[in-house]
């Protein structure tokens, strides 16, 4: 399973473009301090031993959001904030390491294996010691509650933030005091090891039963309506809750009943809530905060760079950013005029007026589903001349459907003239200001008119189909096949702009039911193919992540992936001396 997390998306003045090129900007991606050898190091960079920390002490980590659901397995809490926040506190049994890579975690789990293959059968080995900080023991209970969550049938109304992966369980069944784990799947699953991990943690059973009957659809809706408004008074992780502060800050501090083998050194740790962006480097500066995970922009990276006492790198990882298009909207309901606007659309260009002023290693993306440092990654999109910026291309494409006034004032075969179209954003990201005001000069070109149009809320823009173009970015797990049935299939949770094809919905049902992962990358590439020629989302790039951290902060990394920086937190503490 994928689990996806918008990132804020913006658009505006026609001089944006203009205003981040005089922004100048290095194209220096290297890390600084503890962060040099992070490129190479992912997993190391900026280790500290245990016994070079201090005991004690508190490090604040900028926040970017408020926390306004607590239940990160649903699809209203489903935020990479929220998630990040809870890192310390929810259990679960793969982790996105910063390799990118799924890893099992081995404070949680002895163990867990595919033990059979028709049907397939995943075993789950849960260390005996492993507890929630009441005593309440970690056990299949919590599995169960979980999937019943989140399979769309036991509870139908829960609304979870995707059902790939756990729709196709037939059964959970505890062993051995519960602490053996047996998972049969009704239909197979290639991605197996997403269900429960990371982007989808546990949430304790036996405080569901507390709140509702778990062998009823409405008993486990109002557990996981509990979840969801309550701050939570449980943890199965090295950090518990001390307090919460609504749009202020989360303080954490060590849970005392942890089992894992690394225990904090912190006595607290704060995520602190700063929207602003603009801010997170006067708090780095001031000692506010201590490390900040910011979505990086020309200036901010500038800012950061010139603070004493602060590393700093950025990485290319599992964000991609992409332009989507809104199929319920007549106009772009014809494949002819898709095509011709992705064309039209300079990837390079776009790139070099935005993210490329600060990391000279982005590029464009070429696939859908799969990233470059991904197996399975393959250009399916240059050969078509989508995000080229050939503008001949893109007019003689619109010439040969029976478009009329192109390159002036657009008219459809029908005798229509082509409608204005809007572009949406959420205020505050500059990058994206430029993006969405080049999309409006590449249309310009084929005599299509764009303007542009701000949302406070993207997740209610997206969900209730309000645009027309949009762009933002999707965050994803290393889980590509799961995530494939969130984002394309029909009817898909990701898929907000009612894209539909029935071939496709067949390779990624494929894909997603295969015990052969080459061959299930085979189907992916297949569907991604001809989601290109349908043009209904155009990719431009992985999406730079950029943390800043003062030098005495030790084990704190980046992660560009749904984990992000704190999917290690117990390792986190002050430099000794």
């Amino acid at each position: 399973m994928t689990r996806t997390r918008l990132v804020s998306t913006v658009a505006v003045a026609a001089t944006a473009a203009l205003a981040l090129a005089a922004c100048g900007g290095g194209g220096s991606t290297g890390g600084t301090g503890g962060f040099a050898d992070c490129a190479t190091e992912p997993l190391t960079c900026n280790s500290v031993p245990a016994d070079q920390l201090q005991q004690g002490g508190q490090v604040t980590y900028a926040l970017e959001k408020n926390i306004p659901n607590w239940n990160i397995t649903s699809s209203e809490g489903n935020v990479f904030d929220t998630a990040t926040a809870l890192k310390g506190l929810l259990p679960h049994t793969f982790f996105t390491a910063p390799n990118l890579e799924s890893t099992l975690n081995t404070d949680l789990l002895v163990s867990a294996e595919q033990t059979g293959t028709n049907p397939q059968v995943i075993t789950y080995k849960i260390k005996p010691e492993a507890v929630w900080d009441d005593g309440t023991p970690i056990t299949a209970d919590d599995f169960i509650y979980n999937w019943k969550a989140q399979n769309g049938r036991d509870c139908p109304t829960c609304e979870p933030g995707d059902d790939a992966g756990w729709s196709q369980i037939g059964s959970v069944v505890g062993s051995d005091n519960g602490k053996t784990v047996t998972v049969t799947f009704a239909e197979t699953f290639t991605d197996w090891k997403s269900p429960w991990a990371s982007g989808a943690p546990i949430y304790p059973a036996h405080i569901a039963a507390q709140h509702g009957d778990l062998n009823t659809p409405d008993g486990i809706k109002a557990a996981f309506d509990y979840f969801a408004n309550t701050v939570p008074t449980f943890s199965g992780g090295p950090y518990k809750i001390e307090s919460w502060q609504d749009n202020v800050a989360l303080t954490l501090v060590p849970n005392e009943k942890w089992y894992g083998a690394t225990k904090p050194k912190l006595d607290r740790l704060v995520f602190r809530v700063i929207t602003d962006a603009t801010q997170e480097p006067i708090a780095l500066q001031n000692n506010e905060v201590q490390v900040i995970y910011p979505q990086p922009q020309v200036d901010l990276v500038q800012q950061v760079s010139q603070i004493p006492g602060v590393q700093q790198t950025q990485g290319l990882g599992l964000t991609w950013e992409h332009f989507d298009l809104n199929l319920q909207n007549p106009a772009l309901s014809d494949k002819a005029l898709r095509q011709a606007l992705f064309t039209a659309v300079n990837v390079p260009d776009l790139i070099g007026k935005t993210v490329g002023q600060f990391n000279s290693d982005v590029k464009p993306l070429l696939n859908h589903n799969f990233m470059p440092q991904q197996a399975g990654y393959t250009d399916v999109i240059s050969a078509t001349g989508q995000g080229s910026g050939d503008v001949e291309k893109a007019k003689q494409i619109l010439t040969t459907a029976g478009y009329t006034g192109v390159g002036t004032a657009l008219v459809a075969p029908n005798g229509q003239a082509v409608p204005e179209l809007r572009v949406r954003y959420t205020v505050g990201n500059a990058i994206r200001q430029s993006q969405s005001e080049l999309f409006a000069q590449y249309a310009k070109q084929l005599g299509v008119n764009v303007t542009v149009q701000p949302t406070d809320s993207l997740g209610a823009t997206l969900t209730s189909g309000d645009y027309d173009v949009i762009v933002y970015a999707w965050v994803a797990s290393p889980f590509p096949f799961g995530g494939a049935q969130q984002n394309w299939q029909t009817g898909g949770g990701g898929n907000y702009g009612k894209y539909s094809n029935q071939q496709v919905d067949d390779l990624i049902r494929q894909a997603g039911s295969s015990t052969d992962v080459e061959a299930a990358r085979v189907h992916l590439n297949e569907a991604n193919r001809i989601m290109v020629e349908d043009a209904y989302v155009l990719p431009l790039y992985q999406k730079p992540t950029l943390i800043a951290a003062r030098e005495n902060i030790g084990n704190v990394r980046n992660n560009s992936s749904l984990d992000g920086p704190a999917y290690n937190v117990a390792e986190w503490g002050i430099k000794a001396g």
